[in-house]
């Protein structure tokens, strides 16, 4: 796969995403207890034998900067690569990035220092699994100039995505961002009987795009400045070049709000999760921390993940996530809850802290009760705390806390006192 490379947009502000985005960029955010987002579609390149890729980041990333510098080293024989690109101000430009293509456009000089036929574009805060080899392969066979990854979804969820209307031989005929249900009738597209009797007959725009390598080149050289490929670029393209729709099946979610990022996490601990972290063929790759194994001291625990370096006493544990070196104080009950974990223990000597700023003992007390809720990393709550939404609160800013869609989100850092009721 030499002929082809990657860029991965490294994420806006993620207003959406606040407060999970508050020391950090939606790619960098903590997935599954011991991975970041941005490890999937780093991995889904390496086991697609792509192994030159750029990261393209603006805001809040230092931590994801960090997190792709000791997770990601190829030897000196591949030549493979992951190398950040940050926004910069240059003789050329001295504007931060407008969107996804103004993003491109500003890297392109170092894009083209190598040498390829197809350049990759990726989201960095997504979940799926899918080998971009069949994407090109699909590309090729179809003589594309633009290829787009697509996913079947329902009238439902069809309003809140770009919607590209094909004809029978994957070519994309019409796009439409986002259209209001009394327009779906004249958007939906053919697919398989199978997707037909689900209702998944509109084509959603999965922000995945193949590029040949003078198409990209010559479109962002346009006097129209393109800002964005799915707003601008792809729309504006239609009918003057030949753009192919991949169609994709699979589990994807675009993990945009604090809501889709629980229901993700929380849908890991099932039985059959939809997302397989288990397949061999599609490893999902992230940073080695050689930390020991989890102890667990006369718990019951139920469909849930518990990642490395954890201690738990005498605690219940229910459809929840458990992040590194979390501790978890005995007479403890977590429920639908995902809690990051730590980057050092509370015993630990502050002098050899990853973190000066978090609290000295991040962990959860004797006694507490917690439910529905996000606890980011470094988060200590104290004993016989209560935290849980009884008042069904959707959206609310507390004073060591914040509700978002309905979930309770323990910033990073954060302190909760003993006894707190939320």
């Amino acid at each position: 796969m030499q002929e082809m490379l990657a860029v991965i947009m490294g994420g806006g502000e993620g207003k959406r995403l606040f407060p999970l985005t508050l020391y950090r960029s939606k790619p960098a955010v903590p997935l599954a207890g011991k991975y970041r987002l941005i490890d999937i579609p780093i991995s889904n390149c390496i086991n697609s034998n792509i192994n030159r890729m750029f990261v393209l980041t603006q805001f809040n990333s230092a931590s994801l900067n960090r997190h792709i510098a000791m997770s990601y080293t190829f030897d000196r024989f591949s030549k493979g690569f992951v190398t950040i690109l940050a926004a910069e101000q240059t003789y050329q430009s001295r504007d931060w990035y407008q969107g996804t293509a103004d993003a491109v456009r500003h890297s392109l000089h170092y894009i083209n220092a190598y040498w390829h036929k197809y350049v990759l574009i990726l989201s960095g805060d997504q979940l799926y699994q899918l080998n971009y080899r069949e994407m090109l392969r699909h590309h090729m066979e179809n003589n594309a100039e633009i290829t787009i990854g697509t996913i079947p979804v329902t009238a439902e969820e069809a309003p809140a995505f770009g919607i590209l209307k094909t004809d029978a031989r994957h070519n994309i005929v019409e796009f439409h961002e986002k259209p209001p249900k009394h327009q779906l009738p004249q958007v939906c597209s053919k697919v398989s009987p199978e997707l037909a009797a689900q209702g998944r007959i509109y084509l959603a725009n999965m922000g995945i795009y193949i590029f040949n390598h003078e198409v990209l080149n010559e479109e962002l050289a346009s006097p129209k400045k393109y800002t964005d490929f799915g707003k601008e670029l792809i729309p504006d393209t239609i009918g003057r070049r030949r753009l192919v729709s991949f169609p994709f099946s699979g589990y994807w979610s675009d993990i945009g709000t604090v809501k889709s990022f629980f229901e993700a996490n929380i849908e890991l601990t099932k039985e059959n999760p939809p997302f397989d972290f288990y397949n061999p063929k599609m490893l999902v790759y992230t940073r080695g921390r050689m930390l020991s194994p989890t102890r667990l001291d006369d718990c019951s625990v139920h469909d849930s993940l518990i990642t490395e370096g954890c201690i738990i006493n005498k605690s219940h544990i229910s459809d929840s996530v458990i992040g590194i070196r979390s501790v978890i104080h005995s007479g403890t009950t977590l429920k639908r809850c995902i809690d990051m974990g730590a980057d050092f223990y509370p015993w630990q000597e502050k002098e050899g802290r990853e973190q000066q700023e978090a609290p000295d003992d991040p962990s959860i007390g004797e006694g507490s009760y917690i439910e529905g809720t996000i606890i980011d990393k470094n988060v200590k709550i104290g004993r016989n705390c209560v935290i849980r939404n009884e008042r069904q609160e959707k959206n609310y800013d507390g004073p060591n806390y914040y509700i978002r869609d309905g979930v309770i989100v323990l910033p990073k850092n954060t302190v909760i006192p003993d006894g707190t009721i939320i």
